[in-house]
């Protein structure tokens, strides 16, 4: 597709693109290997009488069973979704709802997804008893305390692998222990997990898993759920209709986007390991330039138990939202995509304790896999710069 006179169709805004959480761009092999089914192999994968249906839902279970090697499951225990707002309200309703009668409790952290955290508040509405818990300072469950809430009535405890805002890696074989002790489901959202961290549900004792095509390198608009088969999670579906997928997730699959979370599964896991330490490597690069430009930069969040591309900073002196303004070619943000809109601080700062002026003045950078270190040097000057600039201003109007 072209350009005319109005359009920029082909045309990438220009500037560095920092904001790898937020979205990741398809990878090239990715969209490669979808477009075939968009044209030529079109076919529903649910048509059972006919070549063209047989074509298409062979390449959807290739690409069922690309994601379960992923994360060393059955292919049969993937649900495709639209993504992890879709799989999280799945997970965590599905099995509060199916359990509701012996087991009416749930928990979860405050730092989670607002996804979750709204799915949590609607079943309180519906009248199942929910625990939101605190997180540490540095963003991590606090084991003791989520043992002492886990009980015999709790269904469902859903907790992220790595936190979207802050990047911290929480404990997850230590969780499904609790869990499992109590005979509660284990859900944890993995949307920014996928890619960056190794995954196996059998070894870590997981019970739920959300997956999201678009936060490594896949196509927006696809996502999965993980259901364990043994022993057997029972869930109450969401949508209504045809009973696809094995009845938890009704209508047509998008064969030209299970391709590619097939692809982009695949692709992780041939290079995961070496894409993680060059990452960390212009991480590293990032943080010490910005240290060594300017003072009064803080980490928010753990210090190593974080995902390599993740850096959350505080800016002392300087608003956030400013800052961003100032470098409209970088691109950054000051929490969740999902809630960027919001003038308040970030919830998830304000659950680690950080106070406000702390929050205001944070920004999240997040490296990826087309970063180079041109951009990541293009980008220390553009941030300690501004930074510079806006403290200057500050103090003078202070004076």
């Amino acid at each position: 597709m072209g350009t005319d006179d109005h359009g920029t169709a082909n045309r990438r805004p220009p500037g560095v693109y920092l904001d790898n959480q937020a979205t990741t761009p398809t990878d090239p092999r990715v969209v490669e290997a979808m477009l075939p089914f968009f044209t030529e192999r079109f076919g529903n994968p649910h048509s059972t009488t006919h070549a063209f249906g047989w074509d298409a839902e062979e390449a959807v279970e290739q690409a069922r069973e690309q994601l379960a090697a992923l994360i060393d499951a059955s292919p049969r225990e993937i649900v495709f979704t639209s993504g992890a707002t879709e799989s999280n309200n799945l997970a965590i309703k599905g099995a509060a709802r199916f359990h509701r009668e012996r087991r009416p409790h749930v928990v979860t952290l405050a730092s989670e997804h607002k996804c979750v955290l709204e799915s949590v508040r609607q079943l309180e509405r519906e009248g199942h008893r929910i625990s939101v818990l605190p997180v540490k300072s540095d963003g991590l469950v606090d084991l003791d305390l989520l043992a002492e809430t886990v009980d015999e009535e709790t269904a469902v405890v859903s907790i992220m692998a790595v936190n979207n805002e802050i990047g911290v890696i929480q404990p997850l074989a230590e969780i499904a222990e609790i869990c499992r002790d109590k005979g509660a489901y284990f859900h944890s959202d993995a949307a920014q997990a996928m890619g960056k961290i190794p995954l196996d549900v059998a070894a870590l004792g997981i019970d739920l898993l959300s997956i999201s095509g678009h936060k490594f390198y896949g196509p927006k608009g696809i996502g999965a759920l993980y259901v364990r088969r043994r022993p057997r999670v029972r869930l109450e579906p969401l949508i209504d209709g045809g009973g696809q997928e094995r009845g938890l997730r009704s209508g047509s699959l998008a064969t030209p986007l299970c391709v590619g979370l097939g692809t982009a599964a695949e692709i992780a896991a041939a290079e995961m390991a070496a894409e993680g330490g060059r990452i960390s490597a212009l991480k590293s690069r990032l943080l010490e330039g910005i240290r060594r430009r300017l003072s009064g930069v803080a980490l928010n969040g753990h210090e190593t138990q974080r995902v390599a591309g993740n850096l959350n900073l505080a800016f002392e002196g300087v608003d956030a939202e400013a800052l961003m303004r100032a470098m409209p070619r970088l691109a950054v943000s000051s929490g969740s995509a999902c809630t960027s809109t919001a003038v308040e601080p970030s919830y998830v700062l304000r659950a680690l304790g950080v106070a406000d002026d702390r929050a205001r003045s944070s920004i999240r950078l997040a490296v990826g896999r087309f970063n180079t270190e041109a951009e990541i040097d293009e980008a220390i000057d553009v941030l300690a710069t501004q930074v510079a600039r806006l403290r200057s201003e500050g103090s003078a109007a202070a004076e």
